[in-house]
């Protein structure tokens, strides 16, 4: 299956109203704040975008409502993190239906699979929908880890065509290029080894933080596509206080309160996750305040 995914791809936020209920028209303009911002894809309904504190319906009303206001704009994938395999395949059916451009499919929400069953998952999701993937492996996040040896194993599923790699170890990028050769199309999923990432030679970036800083975030990909190394080493020591940010258990409530210091949306998320407080909040806040103070000139 030829897929032409490559850049930076947005896992973005979903935004709530003050009473949590779904708030469609934010999320939409936050979205074209982006795409305006030069991102090459975007990603709904991942982590970031809270997929597990969303009904079934409501990822569905999400899913309809961006996928008609990008109108192909740039490409759409949504997050599919279900707690059953079953329930993964309907999603994924349903969002074929919708028009999504494709899947990025996690493991089986809180049960640790072996790598027999992590297949067996992958490989029902896909023979559900004609849709592209990109398997997102994070065993840092969701405790199940798949080896470049397992993706190897994959690889005779050709609706299998890009990794979002998130073990946090840039080793893999070459273990995976190593094993599996240029089969897939390999993303970083970790925002602060995104730069040596690239110089490893990975296709693409799901990021977070460019929910809030979407100029520098294309600034850094482009500058380092370009081959600029020095000038995108100093934009990548400005920015990695804030891509730290993403690598946290509450990077959702890092990330949402930097999108509403940036101005692009509020920082509400659903419980349990909770607004942060005390001295916690404040040194978040001082991460990202201390960003848009300095940010780096927007020339590339």
């Amino acid at each position: 299956m030829n897929v032409d995914w490559s850049g930076v791809f947005p896992a973005a936020t979903t935004q709530f109203n003050a009473d949590l209920s779904v708030n469609i028209p934010a999320t939409l303009q936050h979205l074209d704040a982006m795409i305006e911002a030069g991102v090459h894809g975007m990603i709904l309904l991942g982590t970031v975008g809270e997929n597990c504190s969303l009904s079934y319906d409501e990822k569905l009303e999400v899913l309809k409502a961006a996928v008609a206001h990008i109108n192909g704009r740039v490409p759409v994938l949504t997050g599919v993190a279900e707690f059953t395999t079953a329930t993964a395949c309907r999603y994924a059916a349903d969002a074929e239906k919708i028009g999504v451009d494709g899947l990025m499919v996690l493991p089986a929400m809180v049960y640790r699979s072996d790598s027999r069953e992590t297949a067996a998952h992958f490989r029902a999701v896909a023979a559900a929908s004609d849709l592209p993937i990109m398997i997102y492996n994070n065993p840092v996040s969701y405790k199940v880890d798949i080896t470049p040896e397992e993706f190897a194993e994959l690889a005779d599923e050709p609706k299998f065509v890009a990794i979002k790699e998130s073990t946090e170890d840039t080793r893999r990028i070459t273990d995976i290029r190593n094993v599996c050769g240029d089969r897939y199309l390999l993303f970083c999923g970790v925002d602060d080894v995104v730069l040596e990432s690239m110089v490893l030679g990975i296709d693409g970036w799901v990021s977070g933080l460019v929910n809030a800083f979407p100029a520098e975030n294309r600034l850094l990909w482009d500058l380092a596509l370009e081959g600029r190394y020095a000038e995108a080493v100093e934009v990548y020591r400005w920015y990695t206080p804030l891509l730290h940010l993403d690598t946290d258990v509450k990077l959702v409530q890092y990330i949402k309160l930097a999108v509403q210091e940036c101005g692009y949306g509020t920082e509400t998320t659903r419980p349990p996750r909770l607004p942060l407080v005390g001295a916690e909040r404040d040194k978040v806040l001082s991460v990202i305040r201390k960003a848009i103070a300095t940010r780096p000139v927007l020339t590339a």
